[in-house]
């Protein structure tokens, strides 16, 4: 069976293609060359290599003198007519030739899996021989031309041009010359327009139609159903619109139907759909039909995947659905289905292995017949309405891995837990909002568990203790105990749950001391900076919120929330051992003493909220060197002293420091002098005072003399910066103005002939950026964060600013703005001016759409992500981030910074070119 290569996973299966086209194949493969080929097709050949760019070392066997038959890739009859050229995935470059066209004898052309650019050849689908054309995952671009109404029938059978960039309108009358065409598949392009209507009626044997991910438009077009033998239809991911016509159920050959992520709308409750009796995959997912799903889908007895989710249908599961008994997979999530599971006797469903209900109007008990579906690995009901008690059956599900059964009104936990420990492959257990007012199970004969990774019991309102039987649960990775009633001490044995390091037991009673055992755990202490959980632990898409999903395992943060409890002491100081922290929460308890200085070195440190405590003393000078510190809450304390300057302490709210009448500082209407000074403070500056004054003057001449002597040499030096950057940079010309306050304007690079125009002051960019809110927090860099800043005028700048100690913020400042405003290339993001207010540094960039390639690779849906990140979009993404890197280290003789882990990250343009951003330079 010949294989079309698919860019995603909803159409990443193999497509069949009937055992003509392999016959036709294998007999040109097996006849062995014992001529040499023609000099006019060995001209063809060295033409097409001739206009490579990057040849992947053909042209080691491809020379001229040679027999072209024995070259690599190609095949011959034995008269040395070429029949075969195979060069899939050979690091090919440039475009493809029309010489190609003229291969008289050529059937089977793969040139797959390569960065070849360009169109396609018009001769190529014109021609008298080729039968097989494969030229999927590529570059090439443009449209696809009309063959002349005049071109008599082409022999072509198979067509791949997917995952590529041809855009314009998909042709409609090239296909009356190809009767004898089997299978196109031209997913992952961006064609547009409507889909042609008269496929079948010129080319009756097709088999195969793939254009997912495009743009097509319009309605679906009623000529499909004239396609007989046409077994798998796919356009889903399009911008198709209205209903499904009548006549696309005569297609009685159909196998796999997917029209997933349009616009589609109506009701299925139509007796034609039984005509597809040969339907094995039906995905009409995330579109807005409606109405009840029909009885006639029993009769669909070979059906296995069945998605209908997050559309609008109503009304109960039909009991005809226990009638498709080869399902494996059953998606009806975010709907509003009503009715009790009952309906359905999920007995006659042996080969069931998904079933997800999520987020619809499911009432009554979880039926019996459900837990005879022993393959099953991933069962979701949550937010719905069911009752009642877990059925000491659900033992039977040997291979359940995820369970969710949130928000809903299940009772009796220790019956729960009891009956799920002896589920060796569970992974996840999510029972939020549900078994709500009953007592923790403090059962100590409670364990198995041995698989479980996460245990979410979020707003159960449960009373007791945290129970001894969790200590058991060994590879525990993340434990949710939020808003529930719990009381007691938070027990010592905490740390031996080697592997945890996501842990929320906010908004209970806890009491006592924070156990020293905490700042032992060995995840939050680990300097191993990769993923903590597996990405499989998460059979099924999280939901946080209504619409959130968290799918991605890099989105959930090392977290130790404890707030909203009665806890009392000191904050351990040896909590800055937990270097792999990223949010802290010990807002809402009793706390008392000092803020630890080793807060400090928590470096990954995001979140910090030790807000509603009685903590004393001062705040350590030291937090503003958390460059990633984006929330920070001491509120309602007793702190004293000042505030901290600089930093990330330039961009939080007045609100953060409220409720502390002892503190002060520039942006309090209690401003800072020496009577505010800490008595430990003044203590320690009079120790000081004698030897500082005694070095001062001992040394001031001589420091006087040196600084000014520096303060020469630095003035000549910027001015011959600016006088070699205006030469280098021709057509770019650097205005500079300089005021005072927010008037300051920043010094933007700017295209000639653009002048005032590019005028920003400094309070444009407080404007922008809502006076540098966490929320416009889009990146973090070497010395400080990135911000999103949206002008009036609609147009997005990223301003990076700084911060760190004076003399390092300043190095950074000084190198990033002399080597990046000459460092020009097409894929680095550009700097496009700078700024200096007070003591703080701005460095204003392009604003990249899309984000972060890390973002694409694992925090985006799987379907956004697979539908664009496509081979010949990853071997894009390496040669731009070649190209750029190139430029940086031999062009700009650059050297990259090693103070931060990532000197430079890929980002997005909004057509989705990649740019390199320099996040780090030395001195």
């Amino acid at each position: 069976m010949h294989t079309l290569h698919l860019s995603n996973k909803k159409c990443s299966k193999i497509l069949g293609i009937p055992s003509l086209g392999l016959a036709l194949v294998l007999l040109v493969c097996l006849v062995s060359p014992v001529s040499s080929c023609t000099e006019q097709e060995k001209g063809s050949l060295l033409q097409f290599l001739a206009e490579l760019s990057q040849d992947g070392g053909l042209s080691a066997s491809w020379r001229n003198g040679t027999d072209c038959c024995k070259w690599e890739g190609i095949t011959c009859r034995q008269d040395g007519t070429v029949t075969n050229i195979l060069l899939p995935s050979k690091g090919l470059e440039g475009h493809i030739s029309q010489s190609l066209g003229i291969l008289t004898g050529l059937q089977y052309l793969d040139l797959s899996g390569n960065s070849l650019s360009g169109g396609l050849p018009l001769g190529l689908l014109a021609s008298s021989s080729i039968t097989t054309l494969d030229v999927s995952f590529n570059q090439l671009n443009g449209t696809l031309h009309e063959l002349p109404s005049s071109t008599s029938g082409r022999p072509l059978q198979v067509l791949n041009i997917s995952s590529n960039l041809f855009a314009g309108q998909f042709p409609s009358t090239t296909w009356k010359t190809m009767e004898n065409l089997i299978a196109i598949n031209a997913s992952n392009n961006s064609f547009s327009g409507q889909i042609p209507t008269q496929f079948c009626n010129t080319s009756p044997s097709l088999t195969v139609l793939d254009l997912c991910f495009n743009k097509f438009s319009g309605s679906v077009p009623p000529g499909l159903g004239d396609c007989s033998r046409l077994r798998e239809l796919r356009a889903g991911y399009n911008n198709l619109s209205g209903r499904l016509p009548d006549e696309l159920f005569n297609a009685t050959s159909l196998e796999y139907l997917s029209f997933a992520n349009n616009g589609l709308y109506g009701v299925l409750d139509t007796t034609r759909i039984v005509n597809l009796r040969n339907l094995v995959t039906l995905d009409l997912g995330w579109n807005q039909f409606s109405g009840k799903i029909p009885d006639y889908i029993g009769q669909l007895k070979r059906l296995e995947e069945f998605h209908l989710n997050n559309n609008n249908m109503s009304g109960e599961l039909p009991y005809a659905l226990s009638n498709c008994k080869n399902l494996i997979t059953i998606d009806l999530k975010s709907n509003k289905l009503s009715g009790e599971l009952t309906n359905v006797d999920f007995s006659n469903l042996p080969n069931l292995k998904t079933l997800d209900l999520l987020s619809n109007n499911f009432t009554g008990t979880v039926p019996e017949s459900m837990y005879s579906c022993s393959n099953l690995t991933a069962l979701r009901l949550a937010n719905n309405k069911l009752y009642g008690q877990l059925s000491s059956r659900i033992g039977n599900l040997k291979y359940l891995s995820f369970l969710s059964l949130g928000k809903n009104n299940f009772t009796n936990i220790a019956n729960a837990f009891q009956i799920l420990k002896s589920s060796k492959n569970l992974t996840t257990l999510l029972i939020s909002y549900t078994f709500k007012g009953e007592l923790m199970p403090e059962d100590d004969i409670i364990d198995g568990f041995e698989n479980l990774q996460v245990l979410d019991m979020d707003s159960c309102q449960l009373s007791g203790k945290i129970p001894l039987w969790i200590s058991r649960v060994t590879q525990l990775k993340m434990l949710i105990l939020r808003s529930n009633q719990l009381t007691g001490p938070i027990p010592d044995w905490i740390n031996s749950l080697s592997h945890l390091f996501h842990i929320d037991v906010s908004s209970n009673t806890l009491t006592g001391e924070i156990p020293i055992t905490f700042t032992e755990m060995p995840m939050l202490k680990s300097t191993d900076n990769t993923t903590h959980l597996d990405q499989r632990v998460f059979e099924l898409p999280l939901y946080n919120g209504p619409s959130l999903q968290y799918r991605v395992v890099t989105s959930i943060p090392a977290m130790l929330n404890l707030s909203n409890n009665s806890l009392t002491g000191v904050i351990p100081p040896q909590i800055g051992q937990l270097n792999m922290l990223v949010e802290l929460d010990f807002s809402f308890n009793k706390l008392s003493g000092q803020i630890p200085q080793s807060i400090c070195d928590l470096r990954n440190l995001r979140v910090l909220d030790f807000s509603s405590n009685n903590l004393t003393g001062a705040i350590p000078a030291a937090l503003n060197t958390l460059h990633f510190l984006s929330a920070f809450n001491i509120s309602s304390n007793d702190l004293e002293g000042p505030i901290p300057s600089g930093g990330q302490f330039n961009t939080f709210q007045n609100s953060s420091f409220d409720g502390n009448p002892k503190l002060c500082g520039s942006m309090l209407t209690h401003k800072c002098c020496s009577d505010s000074l800490s008595m430990s403070t003044r203590k320690k500056r009079d120790r000081k005072a004698v030897f500082a004054i005694a070095f001062g003057v001992f040394f001031g001449g001589i420091t006087i003399l040196l600084f000014l002597a520096c303060l020469l040499v630095s003035i000549r030096q910027k001015g011959f910066r600016v006088k070699n950057r205006r030469e280098s940079n021709g057509e770019v010309e650097a205005t500079s103005f300089y005021s005072s306050s927010e008037q300051t304007l920043v010094v933007m690079r700017m295209a000639e002939g653009q002048g005032e125009e590019n005028k920003l002051k400094f309070n444009d960019i407080l404007k922008a950026t809502n006076n540098f809110d966490k929320e416009n927090i889009i990146g973090c860099g070497g010395y400080g964060l990135v911000y999103k800043a949206e002008l009036p005028d609609g147009s997005k700048l990223a301003i990076k600013k700084l911060n760190d100690e004076m003399c390092l913020m300043e190095r950074e400042f000084t190198a990033e703005v002399d080597a990046l405003s000459m460092a020009q290339h097409e894929n680095l993001v550009p700097l496009w001016g700078y700024c200096i207010q007070g003591n703080s540094r701005f460095l204003v960039y392009s604003y990249m759409e899309n984000g972060s390639l890390d973002d694409w690779l694992h925090n985006k849906d799987d379907d956004d992500a697979s539908s664009s990140l496509d081979w010949p979009t990853r071997l894009k993404i390496a040669k731009g981030a070649s190209l750029g890197l190139s430029h940086i280290h031999d062009v700009c003789n650059l050297k990259l910074s090693t103070e931060t882990s990532n000197p430079v990250t890929s980002c997005w343009t909004k057509d989705l070119k990649l740019m390199l951003q320099i996040l780090g330079l030395p001195d």
